[in-house]
């Protein structure tokens, strides 16, 4: 395959779920991952929200680089289907915080999400809006090795 094939399958396995799993690491270095639901609006910034007192929520309080995975389990083994994605997470806030909001409440959060209003996501409400900026995408090698390719998105 090539590079926009496989930029395409990577569309395609995100397009088709619900969750990532997030990876973060907390300030003595111990690692963390957490299934969060995710939408994008561009394959670039990944929005979720979580609980501010979260595992995942205080780690990236105080480190904000971040390993995503998003993968089809559904497919046979050997056969896998995956996009990581290295990337800088932040909770948001202000003008960020409302354009974060537009897009978590647009069209992809047609999946069956309950709309989030401000309210939800500022103190004092339990949770906050988290994006993650992309820095690198990857998936798998086509030959089905466990070796990551750089794509663009």
């Amino acid at each position: 395959m090539n590079g926009e094939q496989l930029s395409a399958v990577a569309r395609a396995v995100i397009d088709a779920n619900f969750y990532l799993t997030l990876g973060t690491v907390d300030e003595t270095g111990a690692p963390w991952v957490s299934p969060v639901y995710f939408v994008t609006a561009d394959y670039r910034a990944f929005y979720w929200a979580s609980k501010v007192d979260t595992r995942h929520s205080r780690n990236l309080a105080s480190r904000p680089d971040l390993s995503i995975v998003i993968f089809d389990s559904r497919v046979a083994v050997y056969q896998g289907r995956a996009v990581y994605l290295t990337a800088i997470g932040e909770e948001l806030t202000g003008p960020d915080l409302d354009a974060g909001i537009d897009v978590y409440n647009g069209p992809a959060a047609a999946r069956g999400v309950s709309v989030l209003e401000r309210a939800d996501v500022v103190a004092p409400a339990a949770y906050r809006l988290y994006r993650a900026r992309v820095v690198q995408h990857y998936t798998l090698d086509p030959d089905g090795h466990d070796l990551r390719v750089p794509i663009e998105l």
